[in-house]
């Protein structure tokens, strides 16, 4: 299932992280290991945000894409399930 993330990081954490200069290579690190179909980043609600898009192939992969968010940027994390047009499209055919 095809999912969109929003992870705002926590102010404060996130300027510790920018200090210490980690941040690169944090965020490197963590979308080369989740592989999104895509990734952005910006502020959002005047915090650093980054929306990721995943396709989830089990439910456990939740527990994995989050946690690392959670422990090194202390983010809040939403999951939003998303279609692609053609995950729409074949949607929309089955409503009656």
């Amino acid at each position: 299932m095809r999912v969109m993330i929003k992870a705002m990081l926590d102010t404060e954490k996130a300027n510790e992280v920018l200090r210490s200069g980690k941040m690169p290579a944090l965020m490197k690190e963590t979308v080369e290991r989740l592989h999104p179909e895509a990734a952005y980043f910006g502020p959002f609600g005047g915090r650093r945000t980054c929306l990721l898009v995943l396709d989830f192939q089990d439910s456990s992969q939740i527990a994995a894409t989050a946690d690392p968010l959670f422990s090194q940027f202390d983010a809040e994390v939403e999951m939003t399930p998303v279609m692609t047009m053609e995950d729409l499209e074949k949607g929309l055919s089955q409503v009656r």
